[in-house]
């Protein structure tokens, strides 16, 4: 139940201390997965520190509309959870609205399922306003349909019985629908203030042409590590699922001065609740406009290629892996045996194998940063008069310096520069653009927006 209506009647308001696990492998999974999902789950709800009192793996044929499951397994899920004593039943299923009442009416136990307890985790971690936001959000419309459960939010969740809000009738009923859905209006409202913001803090940045990475990938794979070990950043990075929500940028400083600016952004995963990733479209935005991706994996995960379709998939569905390149990085080498290396070079045999941790392997990936920036860069050979001292000092803040000679006439460079910054050296091309050979001159691309400039 939403935390706004503080006037909604508790039931035994003490604290959730007992959960009780229910995963439901079906004829369309691989065998076995529904085990690692339901390990993922314990883990979610133990980031909420709730302690697990008891599991139950369901082989399910066909669904149950009324309760997903069966008649005699409801009947014994209830039954174990009582006798564990426990305060909530949570199933990494979705559950409908109807399917959630049926359940705590039959049990008299608070009844979830796993996007309810992504939605904890994650209004648990936000930080920014940004963040809270888009969390509030995603919690009101998921709830909406769900507000004549007996039963509020965890944070507020009781383990005793009781009537709660189902009984307390229609008018109230609709009092709450009026409130649910003024507070998603001005939740839209204040996220699209919240876009604009960003949207003016990102332009500011391209003003100085810094290309720009977004590191993605499975939560926990180490995208936090990995930003902090490359740029000297301090962005909490612990060894449990989304330890970080807001999107963070830091500078990168390549060889020949290249700047680069690197994003770590929100990690993802399976089941990840779709109004969830709605909701956060604006933190996961900074994926959209970069110039190129990494895609951090865990090699020692056992479900590493689920990991990597997961992100991939879900990159597809915001649109952010159209015309993008992307590195894929294996992390966590160092703790990675033989036969998960294997596994991950069969899953891409051009991936970057390092530790965020130790910082072995660090340099492939530093190289094939510079290779793709130098590949949307124009490459210019440049001779700048001893006067103008000035010019070179730009071309180390906007571009890449391959090499720096001092000559007679001045100092002879080869750069990489953006085609949108080549106006002001154009007359120090050396050969000049009309008479330079086919091989040395600049870009196409390149010449068209100097001529432009």
């Amino acid at each position: 139940m939403a935390d706004f209506l503080d006037n909604t009647p508790q039931k035994d308001p003490k604290r959730v201390e007992r959960a009780y696990l229910v995963g439901v492998q079906t004829s369309k999974m691989a065998s076995g997965e529904a085990e690692e999902l339901l390990n993922e789950l314990q883990e979610l709800v133990e980031n909420l520190r709730i302690g697990i009192a008891g599991r139950n793996l369901v082989n399910l044929r066909a669904p149950t509309p009324a309760t997903l499951v069966g008649s005699g397994k409801t009947e014994e899920i209830i039954a174990e959870a009582k006798a564990l004593d426990c305060d909530v039943i949570v199933f990494d299923e979705t559950l409908s609205p109807a399917q959630q009442r049926n359940w705590e009416k039959l049990s008299g136990i608070a009844v979830i399922d796993r996007q309810e307890v992504i939605l904890d985790v994650f209004a648990d971690r936000a930080q920014t306003r940004e963040a809270v936001i888009q969390v509030a959000l995603a919690r009101m419309e998921y709830s909406l349909p769900r507000l004549t459960r007996a039963w509020t939010h965890l944070s507020r969740q009781g383990g005793g019985g009781g009537a709660g809000m189902g009984g307390e009738g229609e008018t109230q009923l609709e009092q709450d629908r009026r409130l649910v859905n003024d507070r998603i209006t001005r939740l839209k409202r204040e996220l699209v203030d919240v876009r604009k913001q960003r949207g003016v803090q990102r332009h500011k940045r391209q003003r100085v042409p810094v290309p720009t990475c977004a590191i993605v990938g499975y939560t926990n794979a180490g995208k936090s590590s990995l930003l902090n070990t490359l740029t000297g950043a301090a962005v909490l990075a612990e060894d449990k699922l989304f330890a970080t929500l807001d999107p963070t940028t830091r500078q990168l400083v390549l060889r020949g001065n290249q700047k680069l600016l690197v994003t770590d952004t929100v990690g993802f995963i399976r089941r990840l609740p779709h109004g969830l990733v709605e909701a956060f479209k604006a933190t996961l935005e900074e994926a959209l406009v970069a110039n190129f991706l990494i895609h951090v994996l865990d090699v020692t995960a056992p479900n590493l290629a689920a990991h990597h379709e997961t992100t991939l998939s879900v990159l597809k569905e915001l649109g952010a892996d159209e015309g993008k390149r992307i590195l894929t990085v294996f992390n966590k080498v160092d703790a990675a045996t033989e036969a998960q290396i294997n596994i991950a070079r069969l899953l891409d045999p051009e991936g970057i194998f390092l530790s965020a941790r130790t910082g072995a392997g660090l340099e492939g990936l530093v190289d094939q940063c510079l290779e793709l920036i130098a590949d949307s860069f124009g490459s210019l050979e440049l001779l700048i008069p001893h006067s103008r001292y000035d010019l070179i000092a730009r071309l180390h803040a906007i571009g890449h310096v391959q090499s720096e000679e001092q000559e007679d006439e001045g100092v002879r460079l080869h750069v990489r520069i953006p085609p949108s910054q080549v106006s002001p050296f154009i007359p120090f091309i050396d050969p000049p653009v009309e008479t330079a050979p086919a091989a040395a001159r600049p870009s196409k691309a390149t010449r068209t927006a100097a001529s432009k400039a």
